[in-house]
């Protein structure tokens, strides 16, 4: 992380389309929480979740599909417990929560930079729904987006005022670019990406 990207947004140069679009989604969801007190972060209103209890449901989903399906790891399991789906209803403490996000989104990259356009179509590994790795992708971006709303409404009803409008600077800081191999032709089919 360098000091004018403290959360680490952009530190790889090129990676696969959809995982800059991933860590796009990513930090808008922490641009989201800019601001946001552990207090705040703690109050549930009504039937919605705890914005920690969100950070800490993204951070197991990533955790469930980039390590411990596709690397066979688990370094938080914890939050098998706190945070997935089906799960009783928790509350944990926000830092707590991102510090796990933080570490699991880390321990993820490495496998999400090594990514190439092949590797997308490939069968996601233990995974209870048939998937491939690019629809496992994108449904991880598409998440991250759903909890953005999410805590939006529980941010607008616990503060009130102005908060961030989403979607942000895409077309900056994570614009569409082609995928060269579909492009040329190596999926078998030209011009054409393979439909996960």
């Amino acid at each position: 992380m360098s000091s004018d990207d403290p959360v680490g947004r952009y530190s790889r140069a090129m990676a696969h389309p959809r995982v800059e679009q991933l860590r796009f989604a990513r930090s808008e969801f922490l641009r989201g929480l800019d601001g946001l007190t552990g207090e705040h972060a703690a109050q549930q209103p009504g039937p919605m979740n705890s914005i920690a209890w969100m950070v800490g449901h993204l951070a197991w989903h990533e955790q469930l599909s980039w390590l411990t399906r596709a690397q066979g790891v688990t370094p938080r399991p914890e939050l098998n417990e706190l945070t997935a789906n089906g799960k009783p209803r928790s509350n944990p403490p926000l830092a707590e929560m991102l510090a796990a996000w933080r570490e699991v989104t880390e321990a993820s990259d490495g496998w999400l930079d090594a990514l190439e356009p092949a590797d997308l179509a490939a069968p996601m590994g233990r995974s209870r729904i048939p998937q491939s790795v690019g629809t496992a992708l994108l449904r991880m971006t598409y998440h991250y987006f759903v909890h953005c709303g999410e805590a939006s409404a529980v941010r607008q009803l616990i503060e009130g005022g102005e908060l961030p409008e989403f979607v942000g600077a895409i077309q900056v800081e994570a614009p569409w670019r082609a995928e060269p191999a579909w492009e040329a032709g190596e999926s078998g089919q030209p011009g054409a990406e393979v439909v996960a």
